[in-house]
């Protein structure tokens, strides 16, 4: 069971990662880019002839990573029973595509759902220049803990939780933007650090009550994010400036993504679906692009 003023104040060693273009291009290919090999809006992100390539942005989530630091069992989180549950990433300045970072974290909301119903655990990354400890992004992570419900208590009784996210506007979206996974996708992306078993074994998945490995939901979001770099930025990397989006439901490799936009000026909100299975599978997305 989760020991909320323990959990709270989790110590975090700081994370200092030196990545080179190759780990840059490793996680534009893992998200699928490359796909169309003469797409000169891919080839960027994909190739090092004949300039150094562009980062995505959204490698920040990668960056730093502390690990899967909820198995340990010190943190009480019933670590088979977790998913991602939402993501917001802050863009400060534009991310280098090679050099030497810092990242700090720190648990900053823990919310008590109720018996039976989990708990979200939310932890923020600040992630900075190695050297200048100029600061990069701001990346803020909430975990929905599905088997840690009611741990609260008179003496502890948790956060808050937040106010809702905005929903995504209904009616007709701007634009609709069909993008094919693959079926290796998870185990593409896991080689980017995220090495939770969920994503690439199918005994592990099956405890968690999927019925084979599910994609990550980082990975998810990262292609959902291209695709709105090449529909509202014209693949600009360095105009994002925040994104943000909720997990609502898995997606399987090899399932194909539709992503449906509606531009509300520099802002853009989106919601991403499995249309074979009419699942939502990220919802309440909202992005800030600069002019």
């Amino acid at each position: 069971m989760i020991d909320f003023h323990r959990l709270k104040a989790w110590r975090f060693d700081e994370v200092v990662q030196r990545y080179s273009t190759d780990d840059t291009m490793r996680y534009a290919l893992a998200l699928g880019l490359g796909g169309d090999p003469t797409d000169a809006r891919q080839l960027q992100f994909v190739n090092d002839v004949p300039a150094a390539p562009s980062a995505l942005p959204t490698m920040a989530v990668v960056l730093g990573f502390p690990g899967s630091w909820m198995q340990d069992p010190a943190t009480g989180v019933d670590f088979a029973q977790i998913v991602h549950g939402e993501e917001q990433v802050v863009w400060h300045r534009p991310l280098p595509a090679a050099g030497t970072v810092r990242a700090r974290h720190r648990v900053t909301r823990i919310v008590d759902k109720g018996p039976g119903r989990g708990a979200t655990i939310t932890y923020d990354k600040t992630l900075h220049d190695a050297d200048s400890d100029a600061l990069i992004a701001t990346v803020t992570h909430t975990t929905f803990a599905r088997g840690n419900g009611g741990f609260a208590s008179t003496e502890a009784p948790g956060d808050a939780a937040p106010p809702p996210p905005v929903p995504v506007p209904t009616g007709e979206p701007e634009a609709i933007v069909d993008i094919p996974t693959l079926p290796q996708q998870a185990l593409l992306y896991r080689l980017c650090g995220d090495r939770n078993p969920l994503h690439s074994d199918p005994a592990t998945a099956r405890a968690a009550g999927f019925d084979r490995p599910i994609l990550h939901g980082l990975c998810t979001w990262g292609i959902a994010a291209h695709a709105l770099l090449a529909q509202c930025a014209g693949s600009d990397p360095t105009r994002l400036r925040s994104l943000y989006a909720r997990f609502s439901a898995p997606v399987f490799p090899g399932e194909t993504l539709r992503l449906e936009l509606f531009r509300q000026g520099s802002e853009v909100r989106f919601r991403v679906r499995v249309p074979a299975r009419d699942k939502v599978v990220l919802d309440h997305g909202h992005a800030v692009f600069a002019a």
